[in-house]
């Protein structure tokens, strides 16, 4: 969404950003972007931030449910921004769920928003050695996979390429992330890569609302082989996939493939959510 966002943004002035939905800290500052010019169009983690030449920065958080869209989506819009210059007129914002954000603060000051100031290193970045990112989760005995869903090892992981990258890496989700060390550290950072990478090209994943800009599907559902697949066969082994909770969130592993660490063999089944293959 930033690659498509990018050319539409750049260089145009904000007339104004209507807010649609109720007053609340989601929303806060819109009214300062009135007159500015869009300078860039970034991105840390799952944050869209545009930088502004009046000093302030719109920052933009999907959610679970969020897309942006110059075309009017017809129903649970929460901001429209009007925009001066060649290109759409307006960029709605629609959001069914409430999750996502859209904001104006002053550039990097993120006080307001912890996850956005708390993210840990891109992906992408050289700097994330194999050594780093072991250093990194060895800060927490959480179980990997929550600590990954929390942003601090890595940055930009959501639920679905946690589950494809832990069936990649062979790793059981309960797996204390203290205990992802050498090679299970330096193929789980490869598996997180390759999975991110794979998505960005095929423009995402779509399982209800996501869309892109221009009102497409992204295309990596059809690629993936263990995000709600519970009670399928595994597509390595065979092995019917379990499915359970982890972090308050879904997760899918494969039991075979993916064997619990021997400390928690005991507590997985009541942690897991009573994991069962449906």
């Amino acid at each position: 969404m930033r690659r498509e966002l990018e050319p539409w943004l750049v260089g145009r002035e904000v007339a104004r950003a209507e807010l649609l939905a109720p007053p609340g800290p989601k929303y806060v500052g819109l009214e300062r972007a009135a007159g500015q010019r869009v300078l860039s169009v970034g991105r840390r983690g799952k944050f869209i931030l545009v930088p502004l030449d009046g000093g302030d920065e719109l920052v933009v958080h999907l959610g679970m449910t969020g897309s942006i869209s110059p075309d009017e989506p017809g129903d649970h819009v929460r901001v429209r921004l009007h925009l001066r210059g060649d290109g759409p007129e307006v960029l709605h914002f629609r959001d069914p769920r409430r999750f996502g954000r859209f904001l104006v603060v002053r550039a990097g000051e993120y006080a307001g928003l912890p996850t956005l100031a708390a993210l840990g290193p891109e992906p992408f970045d050289p700097a994330l050695t194999p050594e780093v990112f072991a250093a990194n989760l060895a800060r927490s005995r959480t179980p990997v996979k929550a600590y990954l869903l929390s942003q601090r090892p890595i940055a930009g992981v959501g639920n679905i390429y946690a589950d494809e990258a832990l069936w990649r890496a062979r790793l059981h989700p309960l797996t204390p992330a203290n205990a992802v060390e050498g090679e299970a550290a330096a193929a789980l950072l490869t598996a997180l890569r390759d999975v991110l990478a794979e998505s960005i090209a095929a423009n995402g994943t779509t399982l209800r609302d996501y869309r892109r800009v221009g009102g497409e599907t992204g295309s990596f559902f059809e690629r993936l082989a263990a995000y709600g697949k519970g009670g399928e066969p595994c597509p390595r082994c065979g092995t019917p996939m379990t499915r359970g909770v982890v972090g308050q969130r879904g997760t899918v592993h494969c039991p075979t493939c993916q064997p619990a660490p021997r400390a928690s063999r005991r507590r997985s089944r009541s942690r897991m959510g009573v994991a069962r293959a449906r």
